[in-house]
């Protein structure tokens, strides 16, 4: 219970990485090994493929990565930090874990023939969460559990304000910017990695922020 309670890692965490390891197994079984996906379209030629393997492989491997340095994370702070962190740290994963696995399922969707595009009701989603979080961030007020979290502190108010504001306004700028992309549909490869960049992007400006702002 104790070695539970340290760990970020979750069983609906590792239920989400078992289903995208389902999703690729269908897909095995469904399309076959000489399918390449289409990535990005050029009028109406793919002018950008995947291969079969090569792409089922991504989303597994990104999950597993994020899985093992999560639980090392949650083994490396303390108690009370954990605590304090869980309630941002484990939806995060969860939600980056989601994304994999939803575009996994885009995938097979694409392998089988179907209609239904799950890379942009993905990218709306992700978009509309992003914006959500933007405003959130952006109106946060300074107590122990609220706001960013970062290794080292936002010392000011000041401070406090300058990093919530901008880093409120990166999300907001990421959510329009991503509801475009899946808007104009450009294929799935730019969707793909536009999703990716507003999930590593958030954190990274909000870390760089904190940081340019600690001497105020």
């Amino acid at each position: 219970m104790h070695s539970a309670m340290h760990s970020l890692v979750t069983r609906f965490h590792l239920l989400l990485f078992g289903v995208t390891l389902a999703i690729a197994g269908v897909v095995l079984i469904h399309v076959p090994p000489t399918y390449a996906f289409p990535a990005h379209w050029q009028g109406s030629t793919a002018d950008w493929l995947w291969p079969r393997d090569i792409a089922l492989a991504v989303a597994p491997l990104i999950q597993l990565l994020l899985i093992g340095a999560f639980f090392l994370l949650g083994r490396a702070l303390t108690a009370n930090h954990l605590a304090k962190t869980r309630h941002i740290l484990d939806p995060a994963l969860t939600l980056v874990l989601a994304v994999a696995a939803a575009c996994q399922l885009g995938l097979l969707l694409i392998g089988i023939g179907s209609d239904f595009d799950m890379f942009r009701i993905t990218g709306f989603g992700l978009a509309a969460l992003l914006l959500v979080l933007a405003v959130v961030i952006f109106e946060a007020e300074r107590h122990s559990y609220g706001g960013l979290r970062m290794p080292w502190p936002i010392k000011s108010d000041r401070a406090w304000l300058l990093v919530h504001r901008a880093s409120g306004i990166f999300c907001a700028i990421a959510a329009l910017a991503l509801a475009w992309l899946a808007w104009a549909d450009p294929g799935p490869g730019p969707l793909v990695v536009a999703m990716a960049a507003s999930l590593l992007g958030a954190p990274i400006f909000a870390a760089l922020v904190t940081l340019a702002a600690r001497g105020l």
